[in-house]
């Protein structure tokens, strides 16, 4: 049985977990930001970064100790290489180095996107991934359509081109004046309001897989506010618009737009299934409208496993051990590092 400790803090959780054979949590700790970051609305690197060196000592311990195994049964240690905020991703991967140096493990440096598509093999440990599947990553800061032929086998088909759909909550969120993060407290407005309220646009991007936010979150703000008198602050929401409608048409357009695509991308690669991942993943409305425009198997975590976490990270890393693939002591992080066939060449 292979024991995988992994480190997880790419943005605005310190996390850490052990992982058996890719797809059994024997402990999985996330310490939050939100509270230190709901006042400016998103997430400060700064603050991130420190938060980081604060936590992730007794994270580490608490994942060792809740799995209740020594460190010394520990096969190797997995970390998050990247993408990321660079100084969140620095925390991190030093930590892990030192922690393996100390243990004499192997180290693997884990791609957070990937992390993203191993939740699902932690959602049914006793089902194994039928290929070729599509996968829609959908969390905080990336929407990428991909079509995932095996193990470490990937095609992207398509991503954001400006604001991914996760942002898009946020910022739409804090124009409505909703707290942060935007996504589960728009979703939790838009259940009270009318969805065709506003004739919100849809990005024109041809017939390709791409994806385009940022004219939907214009288009509400156009809509919804009305400039600051200061010219410094943050426009206004205007006296007479109801936030839960806005919220309900803003979040119809996004979901649409997202399963049109992977729908389509679906059927032309001819998939077995399709998978979402991420934290805008856990979004009811975009899991309904999944399954009700297409035929295919749709899969995704359950909301523990959504959000950035360490679990993860380990279940994508036992498929690279198992594979003999180790990575060196001097590897660095990579804060842009995209998910495509070749994101591990060396």
């Amino acid at each position: 049985m292979t024991t995988i400790l992994a480190i997880e803090t790419s943005c605005d959780e310190t996390a850490a977990a052990v992982v058996l054979d890719g797809k059994t949590i024997a402990s999985n700790i996330v310490a939050s930001q939100i509270d230190l970051h709901a006042q400016f609305g998103g997430v400060f690197p700064e603050i991130a970064s420190r938060a980081h060196i604060e936590a992730i000592g007794h994270v580490v311990e608490s994942a060792i100790k809740d799995a209740g195994i020594n460190a010394n049964k520990i096969d190797a240690i997995a970390v998050t290489r990247g993408p990321g905020l660079v100084g969140s991703l620095l925390v991190g991967i030093n930590y892990a180095k030192g922690l393996a140096l100390a243990l004499d493990k192997p180290l693997l440096g884990i791609n957070h996107l990937e992390g993203h598509v191993y939740s699902l093999w932690l959602t049914d440990a006793g089902r194994d991934i039928q290929f070729p599947a599509l996968v829609l990553i959908v969390s905080g800061g990336h929407t990428e359509l991909l079509l995932m032929t095996g193990h470490g086998q990937y095609e992207r088909l398509g991503g954001t081109l400006d604001d991914a759909a996760g942002e898009a909550f946020d910022k739409v969120g804090r124009l409505l004046g909703l707290p942060f993060p935007g996504g589960p407290n728009i979703e939790r407005v838009a259940a009270q309001g009318s969805p065709t309220a506003f004739d919100f646009p849809r990005a024109k991007t041809d017939n390709s897989y791409d994806f385009s936010f940022s004219g939907l979150k214009t288009a509400v703000k156009r809509e919804a506010t009305v400039s600051s008198r200061s010219g410094d602050k943050e426009p206004v929401l205007r006296s007479d618009v109801s936030v839960k409608d806005v919220a309900a048409s803003f979040q119809r357009v996004l979901v649409s737009t997202l399963v049109d695509k992977t729908a389509r991308a679906a059927k032309e690669f001819k998939a077995t299934e399709i998978l979402m991942a991420g934290g805008v993943s856990a979004n009811q409305a975009l899991r309904q409208a999944m399954r009700a425009q297409t035929e295919l198997p749709v899969r995704y975590p359950p909301l523990n496993l959504c959000t950035d976490n360490a679990a993860m990270i380990a279940a994508a890393a036992n498929f690279r051990y198992d594979a003999g693939l180790r990575d060196d002591f001097d590897m660095d992080v990579k804060p842009m590092w995209a998910l495509n066939s070749h994101t591990y060449d060396r």
